[in-house]
């Protein structure tokens, strides 16, 4: 049995003070909580470094973060900020 994982592309919000990322499926807020290095035992079989994983009620998309990570002067400082 084959199970495929549709995954979406996030969205980096332009003009914002926080660097805030939007799920590309549905638009929510992507919670930096749920944000993770998709390497290790635990990786998704996705070409992408960073999976957000929306927390929306009726959503739950996995999103490869990479491309929104780019337009973030430091994306590193994105972990190390609580949220």
């Amino acid at each position: 049995m084959t199970t495929e994982t549709n995954h979406y592309i996030a969205i980096l919000t332009e003009g914002s003070a926080v660097p805030t990322l939007l799920c590309g499926h549905c638009h929510s807020i992507l919670s930096r909580t749920r944000m993770f290095r998709n390497q290790g035992e635990a990786r998704l079989p996705l070409e992408c470094n960073t999976i957000g994983l929306c927390s929306a009620d009726d959503c739950g998309a996995v999103n490869c973060c990479d491309q929104a990570l780019e337009g973030i002067d430091n994306p590193e400082r994105l972990f190390d900020i609580a949220s």
